[in-house]
This record gives C-alpha cells, sequence and structure tokens, in this order.
C-alpha cells in the first residue's frame, strides 16, 4: 500500500457507523475506501450518502461532489440545497472533516489554503474546521522541498484556529492536545527522534506509544 492510502486508511480507523463525514480532495478523498459500513460522506454541495466515484454512462450530471467529480449515492442518500448543506455542516452534526494542510501549528491552527505565490481557494474549509466535532488532518510529514508544515506557528494566512484534534501522516500519527503535540502513533523502524527532527514544535510521547498498522 502507498503512502497516501496508508495515511487515508489510519484516518478512516476515527470513523464509526452512523456518522456523517466530509472529505476533503486529495488524500482525504481516499478515507471512503476504508471506512467501515455504515458511515455516510457529505458533500457541501449539497448531499449526504456520496458513493464511490464513477465515469461512463452511468455518471450522472446531478450527483457531482464539490470538485465536480460524479458518484454514485448510497441507498438512503438525502440531496439538498448548498445554504441547507451548510447549515447541516455549521450545526456541528458533522461527526468529522478529513482536510489536507499546507501548515499545522502546535495549538492546532490550521493554514490550507494559500502560500507565497499560490492560492488554492478556500471553499468550505472554514466552515468545516468550525462546525464539525473533530478535524482530522491527512498530509505527508514534510513538504516536496523538506520544509516543515508542522510548526510552532502557521505563517500561512489562517483557514482556522484551534480547530485541527488529528494529524495523520504517512511517518506518524499527532494529536493535539492542551499540553501540546502528542505522537500515539509511529511507522515501524522509525524513533520518536525521527519525527522530532522533521517538525519544529517540541514533541510530547505518549507512554502507550504504538507502531502504525500498514
Amino acid at each position: 500500500m502507498n503512502a497516501r492510502n496508508r495515511i487515508a486508511k489510519r484516518a478512516a480507523g476515527y470513523f464509526t457507523a452512523g456518522d456523517v463525514v466530509n472529505l476533503g480532495i486529495g488524500i482525504p478523498s481516499l478515507c471512503g475506501d476504508y471506512a467501515v459500513p455504515g458511515v455516510m460522506f457529505h458533500t457541501e454541495n449539497g448531499l449526504v450518502g456520496m458513493g464511490p466515484l464513477i465515469t461512463g454512462p452511468l455518471a450522472v450530471e446531478g450527483f457531482c461532489n464539490a470538485t465536480g467529480m460524479r458518484f454514485a449515492p448510497v441507498p438512503g442518500a438525502s440531496s439538498f440545497d448548498s445554504a441547507e448543506s451548510f447549515g447541516l455542516v455549521r450545526s456541528g452534526k458533522l461527526a468529522a472533516s478529513v482536510l489536507g494542510a499546507l501548515q499545522v501549528a502546535q495549538n492546532g491552527d490550521l493554514a490550507n489554503w494559500a502560500q507565497p505565490g499560490r492560492v488554492f481557494g478556500m471553499g468550505g474549509a472554514m466552515d468545516l474546521v468550525n462546525g464539525a466535532r473533530q478535524v482530522i488532518i491527512t498530509m505527508e510529514l514534510c513538504a516536496k522541498d523538506g520544509a516543515r508544515k508542522i510548526v510552532n506557528a502557521c505563517s500561512y494566512p489562517l483557514t482556522g484556529k484551534h480547530c485541527v484534534n488529528h494529524i495523520v501522516t504517512e511517518q506518524c500519527v499527532l494529536d493535539v492536545t492542551e499540553d501540546g503535540l502528542v505522537l500515539v502513533e509511529l511507522l515501524a523502524g522509525l524513533t520518536p527522534e525521527d519525527i522530532q527532527r522533521q517538525v519544529e514544535p517540541r514533541l510530547i510521547v505518549a507512554d502507550s506509544l504504538k507502531i502504525m498498522e500498514i
């Protein structure tokens, strides 16, 4: 299993049957392949019950996610307009939102929509990080150029403040707590010191540190 799917599979471990979960683009969109039965996926343009992505004659124009990709709704799906969809988000009824990140600060601040020279567009992320009951970040531990993505304080424009609960990467899993970032899982063959060298904040190593499943 490649790193992106490994991250998605671990993030899906936070879901339980009956949860309604919003998935962002990129790695988050892969989480649906690993969720337990009974999890319903929400798309902010107006549907709960998003199923697998499809192409060809079965692809119905009316069923597309927030990025325009067409999918098959699952039995029990419900559609509504985008205003009602964001009402659902803001009501706190989403069990979780899974998003990517450019930077995550040690206090749970999130920056995921703009950086110098590049603006991706915030979309519904600002509502999602404030409305979902937990926010799960899925990303590679460092940027492609080696820059640290887990930082003392975000230098990029913020999406939300104090909003992140869990950070799942290809090398480790971190929990955001009032005391700081807690290293709770680690890829086999790595040490806490290996992770510490790749992040800015001083990490707290959990007493019950586990090995990540792959």
